[in-house]
């Protein structure tokens, strides 16, 4: 058996679409990171939205990772089979009157950008409505390893958040908390699109009692007319055959830089080189444009 440090890290795609160039590179700096400290690096299934799952895309997405030379040091965990935790706590806030039922319609809703509080203090039932944390007039701030200082008052720029949506399906931002503190995260590399989810997810991890882990979001992949390459966007997804060349590029997209004698190796000799020489201060802070993925 291996013996690790006390990192812990992951990834943790959604199947609702395969994976792409832009997933490769969260997933490799993520996988990078954990191994150049001799961590322990995970993989979980973010599977909390049945009707939005592409069916196949699970399996394709185990499969791409393991072509492309990912290994994780635990069996794989999906959130789909903990449900059960996410209700406890739901009904732990609600208890303690730190959350609320909320039946507004989307209509309702469409002129405000931040949700005003209609439900905050009537007394309704939790059945067939969605359940909101009540978010203080606070500012919560962090330091992330390559985007910097971040702040957000949660109040002003987000407002009471979701946790349970009104069809019964648990929120994101709930599941990823109780989860990465369950898994012992220590550290969490993802993409930068997630930056502005943090502080929700720290004020949570506040409520709950729950470690702070370290932070690390990595630039977003867009194309040359600025959309995000993303799983609804031009965004092909990845071909096992091009693992050598598409792992090359992300190390490069991800500010790294393999010599050029690396050119034309396989996926064993770039991780090995990635892991030997991984230095996370170089990962750029802007977005990176998607030719990589193209030439």
């Amino acid at each position: 058996m291996p013996t690790f440090s006390g990192y812990t890290g992951r990834f943790a795609p959604t199947p609702s679409g395969y994976l792409h160039f832009g997933s490769l590179m969260a997933a490799l700096a993520s996988y990078l990171d954990a191994r150049a400290a001799n961590g322990r690096w995970l993989l979980r299934m973010e599977d909390l939205d049945p009707p939005r799952e592409v069916p196949g895309a699970q399996a394709a997405i185990l499969s791409t990772l393991e072509a492309y030379g990912f290994e994780w040091d635990a069996a794989l965990l999906r959130q789909s089979e903990r449900t059960e935790a996410y209700r406890h706590t739901v009904q732990s806030l609600l208890m303690q009157g730190l959350a609320y039922p909320c039946d507004c319609s989307r209509k309702r809703l469409a002129p405000w950008p931040i949700y005003p509080g209609f439900c905050r203090d009537a007394q309704k039932p939790d059945r067939d409505a969605a359940i909101r944390l009540r978010v203080p007039q606070l500012e919560y701030a962090f330091e992330d390893r390559v985007q910097g200082r971040f702040s957000q008052q949660l109040a002003r720029d987000v407002g009471d958040f979701v946790i349970r949506r009104r069809d019964g399906l648990f929120a994101y931002q709930l599941a990823v908390v109780l989860d990465d503190a369950w898994q012992g995260m220590t550290d969490v590399v993802r993409g930068a699109d997630l930056l502005d989810s943090t502080p929700r997810q720290l004020y949570l991890q506040e409520l709950l009692g729950l470690p702070h882990p370290r932070y690390l979001h990595v630039p977003l992949v867009i194309q040359p007319d600025g959309h995000k390459l993303g799983k609804s966007y031009r965004s092909p997804p990845l071909d096992a055959e091009q693992a050598p060349s598409l792992l090359l590029r992300a190390l490069r997209a991800l500010g790294q830089r393999p010599p050029r004698e690396l050119h034309g190796a396989g996926r064993a000799e770039l991780m090995a080189w990635g892991i030997e020489h991984w230095d996370a201060s170089r990962i750029p802070r802007v977005p990176t444009l998607a030719e990589a993925q193209l030439k």
